[in-house]
């Protein structure tokens, strides 16, 4: 498969650069797979497709304040380093600047207490040894230092990290927030409670990969990244539940559809489960969990474009796209949603 065949031409202006306010306001495709129609609608409408018994499931992770800025100590070029995980005393890191070497010592911005050691490089990853203040941990440093980590086609560097947060994220470890879950505010959780809609949780830190194109031409050759992702037995029994009795399973976003199906395909059904998935889904994929799905508009070449048009069709999702540039949605992680039925 060519992954030419997930290329789209999208004008520069209708990446999104801020969330919509409220959250539920922004605009909401909605496609029929079985018809192959199309719905624009208003977020917020997507309570008129839902039903009693139906069961949205939700990654609710948190995003952490990941985001550094240091100064080279020697030259004082700025870097911008994105913290990815800490492993025995180091950190994993992205680094802005292309011109680094090994023993450089970067310095925060902020405060020239808090320095770096550069160590290594690991394909595109960087590994820093941290030299803080005694007694200072990384929780520490990030929650006083660390700024929103928005992704790279985000212009503006000041959104809190709040607006990069969805209302429910509850678990801190991830770099990237689950975007398709920003459109849900708590007086429209409330209100599909009310009518029946069942929530449930699940775990997954989303990593920088989620915004890397497939380089490779042909898309089978691949290497996803990996994510961790947790899925508790109260969880699985209330999705399992829904299966047995032909209610729908409604993945918000990407990473649950990921996470889900990874339970299903390695052990035969929906149960407890924490671990690492680096499972890719691109067209040819066979769901056995997902029954329909929220997700927002997303980048050419992406594996999340490739997840998207397995489960709605490769020449439906180009048509939606299509259509969604003529009506100037807006993309990205702040931009409109899709639920795609």
């Amino acid at each position: 498969m060519d992954i030419r065949e997930f290329d789209f031409s999208l004008p520069q202006e209708l990446i999104a650069q801020e969330p919509v306010f409220p959250r539920d306001a922004c605009r909401l495709m909605v496609l029929h797979r079985k018809t192959e129609t199309i719905e624009h609608r208003v977020f917020r409408d997507i309570l008129h497709y839902l039903e009693p018994g139906d069961v949205l499931v939700f990654n609710d992770t948190k995003v952490i304040p990941a985001r550094l800025f240091a100064r080279k100590e020697k030259t004082g070029g700025r870097v911008e380093i994105l913290f990815l995980e800490e492993r025995n005393g180091t950190w994993e890191c992205l680094l802005s600047s292309s011109r680094i070497r090994p023993l450089q010592v970067l310095v925060l911005e902020e405060n020239p207490l808090f320095r770096f050691e550069v160590l290594e490089r690991k394909e595109d990853r960087w590994i820093l040894r941290p030299f803080f203040p005694e007694g200072t941990t990384t929780e520490e440093v990030l929650s006083r230092f660390g700024r929103t980590p928005t992704p790279p086609y985000v212009k503006r560097k000041d959104i809190p990290l709040e607006a990069y947060q969805t209302v429910y994220a509850r678990v801190p470890g991830s770099v990237a927030a689950p975007t398709a879950g920003l459109h849900f505010t708590e007086e429209l959780l409330a209100k599909l409670e009310e009518k029946g809609v069942r929530r449930v949780m699940l775990t997954l830190h989303v990593g920088p990969g989620t915004f890397r194109p497939v380089k490779v031409e042909r898309v089978e050759n691949h290497k996803m990244h990996e994510e961790w992702f947790s899925l508790t037995p109260e969880s699985a029994a209330e999705i399992q539940r829904a299966k047995e009795v032909g209610k729908r399973v409604i993945a918000v976003g990407t990473t649950t559809v990921r996470a889900l199906e990874t339970v299903a395909l390695r052990c035969g059904t929906i149960t407890a489960f924490e671990g690492t998935t680096d499972l890719f889904i691109y067209p040819g994929f066979s769901f056995r969990v997902v029954d329909a799905l929220v997700t927002n508009f997303h980048l050419p070449r992406s594996t999340l474009l490739l997840l998207v048009s397995a489960f709605g069709g490769t020449a439906f999702i180009r048509r939606a796209y299509e259509e969604a540039v003529t009506l100037r949605y807006r993309f990205f992680s702040f931009g409109d949603a899709m639920l795609i039925l």
